[in-house]
């Protein structure tokens, strides 16, 4: 017995509450839905008895055109009556056209006064606008002219402001520097003099004479004197050159003539022996090569002399010596112009 069944039945107070205890507790339906009973048992019949089948085969033909279809013609379903309606029974046009010549000439000239006053409302709506475009742009720029007007004064009146503003911090500055002025002048009433004094002791205050002399004349005459005094080095060094030069001929002039004097005694000697009757061989006594390191110069060799011959030979060459420093001393004293006046030209 299934549940539709229990439901069919009338329902006593007892067995809502055995209804209520034996079904299962289901969710409540969602808000616009409702549960509805649903048949859950087995009512469906399985069929075991077998049928007899036999297989049977045919063939069809083509398939051919489908013949055209049959106008519809409905049933008859009342009884069949007639009558006969002449000219004028049901229509007479003088009559009934009147109303709709008048509904029609009425909707035309309607729709044409319509249609004047559209035209005449659109014209009057369009002058309005452009009236009122007008008195906008106008407006405009009279809100413009204001507002420039605006924007000039409020510059004007920033502009101004600014300059207030630095005229009252330029006088303000005026002010200060004249305070530190005047208080300068009062703390420096006393210092200058100190001051001044103080630098004037140390030296920072010269003669622009003094000055001019130490900077620009002192330096050239010092540059000047050194010349001369280099100049005159020069030429001290080259006079003892010469004088070293001369020295050292003496020098060897007067070693020739001590080897020529050795020459004529070694020949006295070997003359008295030949008197004596002593044949011997004269030597000769021929000095060396000398090499004076200083002006390079090498000794000249000497033969043997007569004694008669020493005297006159040393007097010429006293004779050509003294001639030789009197040519040399003008020469020197001419090659010490000659620099000099070069170096100072």
């Amino acid at each position: 017995m299934g549940l539709a069944a229990l439901v069919s039945k009338p329902v006593t107070t007892a067995g809502v509450a055995i209804l209520v205890v034996l079904r299962p507790s289901s969710p409540l339906p969602l808000e616009g839905r409702l549960h509805k009973p649903v048949q859950t048992e087995l009512y469906l019949e399985q069929l075991t008895d077998l049928v007899e089948e036999t297989d049977i085969d045919c063939q069809t033909d083509a398939f051919l055109n489908r013949p055209p279809s049959p106008l519809y013609v409905p049933a008859k379903i009342g009884a069949d009556a007639e009558t006969q309606i002449y000219e004028g029974d049901l229509f007479n046009f003088d009559l009934e056209v009147l109303p709709v010549l008048e509904v029609l000439v009425g909707k035309t000239v309607e729709q044409a006064l319509l249609e004047v006053t559209e035209e005449e409302e659109l014209a009057n709506i369009r002058a309005q606008q452009c009236a009122f475009e007008e008195l906008r742009q106008a407006e405009q720029v009279e809100m413009q002219r204001v507002m420039e007007h605006d924007r000039r004064l409020r510059e004007e009146k920033d502009r101004r402001k600014q300059q207030c503003l630095l005229a009252a911090a330029r006088e303000q500055e005026l002010v200060d520097k004249v305070t530190v002025q005047a208080f300068a002048k009062a703390y420096l009433a006393d210092l200058e003099t100190t001051v001044f004094t103080n630098l004037a002791e140390h030296g920072y205050f010269y003669d622009v004479v003094e000055h001019d002399i130490e900077e620009g004349f002192l330096p050239w005459l010092m540059a000047e004197v050194d010349e001369e005094i280099e100049l005159e080095n020069r030429s001290r060094l080259l006079l003892d050159m010469m004088i070293r030069e001369v020295v050292q001929e003496r020098h060897h002039q007067y070693r020739q003539l001590d080897l020529q004097d050795e020459q004529n005694v070694l020949n006295l000697s070997v003359g008295s022996d030949l008197i004596k009757g002593a044949p011997q061989q004269i030597p000769s006594l021929e000095p060396e090569d000398e090499t004076n390191p200083a002006d390079g110069q090498t000794g000249v060799s000497t033969t043997v002399e007569q004694p008669s011959q020493k005297a006159d030979q040393h007097s010429r060459i006293v004779e050509e010596n003294d001639g030789d420093d009197a040519e040399k001393l003008p020469e020197e004293q001419e090659v010490g112009e000659y620099t000099t006046d070069g170096v100072e030209a």
